[in-house]
């Protein structure tokens, strides 16, 4: 995202808010012998840290040239929601950046801030601003989230969830809301029915958050809110899809999903590729056997169990489907895995185990090997 088309956008903006604003400058000390190593935060924060050298050195001053910054943008810029991949990710890179300064030096003017936030949000999503500023005002933050889950702008709405999310990606983390998420299910039970799809997904992530360390939580909520809608329903699902995968009974119960499987059973599973290459893919392939005289609701799912570093295995488990199969009935399944790099997970040669899962329930593993 941090391209020249983006800080060709960026300093023409800063030159209309910053007087006698040298360009040249800013991006020859962001683009340091060390720019070329640094991941994407890294990089929104290397920014920020340069920014804050061309802003006034009062906080609140830097923050007005920050919101006037805002007003020039989205003179040409439309809700972000609905603009192409190329202009969101010239929007998200902006709305990084100005995410970074509120988050690295706005901590100890909160009323500042917390206006600045809501405004930034709207613009761009601002959620990683919040979470240090719940670790230090968790009451005042609370109540502050609530009432934005009334706010009229969507993206202040979903704020209000993704911004307490326990645990949000690259976040700094909430261990009060980890072990006590209570705080936050007020401003879910306001955003459920909300009429933006972004605002529901981020509810629906929020409860999948709240499940890894309060599932009973999630389940209580889930069984109140299913059949409320059908946009409800999704939320519900969605927000349990981590206790779907642990196949937790009452869960798969929730959704017609029968722990037992005694009728169920796997044949001729063969792996295609027993030496799979990093950059290629695992292929497999088995027989789905209904061995009963009733049709079955099946979720279908397949767990990898990648190798460690320590040489221990972990699993991560992987969806394939979830549908009825008709009784008596035989359906070959064929599934590709990628091992291709990618930057959030690192690969390690060498034994590698894949196994089937029915409704929560796994079957036998069968090994192969990741090599160069």
């Amino acid at each position: 995202m941090y391209n020249e088309q983006f800080f060709d956008r960026f300093t023409k903006d800063l030159k209309l808010v910053i007087n006698d604003f040298d360009a040249r400058e800013f991006v020859s000390q962001i683009m340091n012998d060390e720019w070329d190593n640094k991941e994407l935060k890294q990089r929104s924060r290397h920014i920020t840290t340069v920014l804050k050298k061309f802003l006034p050195a009062d906080y609140r001053e830097a923050i007005a040239k920050i919101l006037e910054l805002l007003d020039h943008v989205e003179k040409r810029q439309p809700d972000f929601s609905k603009i192409d991949d190329t202009k969101f990710s010239l929007t998200l890179a902006y709305g990084m950046v100005l995410d970074n300064y509120v988050e690295q030096y706005g901590l100890d003017d909160y009323e500042t801030s917390v206006k600045a936030i809501e405004r930034i949000t709207q613009f761009a999503s601002c959620e990683f601003a919040t979470h240090p500023f719940i670790v230090k005002y968790p009451n005042e933050m609370m109540e502050q989230m609530l009432v934005w889950s009334r706010h009229e702008h969507w993206g202040v709405r979903r704020l209000a969830s993704e911004g307490c999310r326990p645990r949000l990606p690259w976040a700094m983390a909430l261990p009060n809301l980890k072990e006590n998420p209570t705080p936050i299910l007020p401003i879910l039970e306001n955003l459920k029915n909300d009429p933006a799809r972004f605002v529901r997904l981020s509810v629906a992530n929020n409860l999948n958050d709240i499940a890894k360390d309060n599932p009973q939580t999630v389940i209580d909520l889930a069984k109140k809110w299913k059949g409320e809608s059908e946009e409800v329903d999704w939320i519900v699902k969605h927000g349990c899809r981590t206790l779907l995968k642990q196949g937790n009974p009452e869960v798969m119960e929730l959704f017609g999903l029968n722990s037992s499987v005694e009728n169920i059973s796997i044949g001729n599973f063969q792996i295609s590729t027993p030496k799979v290459k990093i950059g290629d893919s695992l292929v497999f392939n088995f027989n789905l056997l209904n061995n009963s005289n009733k049709k079955a609701k099946i979720r279908l799912e397949y767990g990898i169990y990648y190798q460690k570093a320590n040489g221990t295995l972990t699993k991560k488990v992987h969806k394939i489907s979830e549908k009825e199969y008709v009784e008596n009935s035989k359906t070959q399944i064929t599934r590709k895995h990628s091992f291709r790099v990618v930057t959030t997970r690192k690969f390690h040669l060498g034994h590698h185990q894949v196994a089937v899962i029915i409704n929560g329930k796994e079957f036998e593993k069968h090994s192969f090997e990741l090599i160069k």
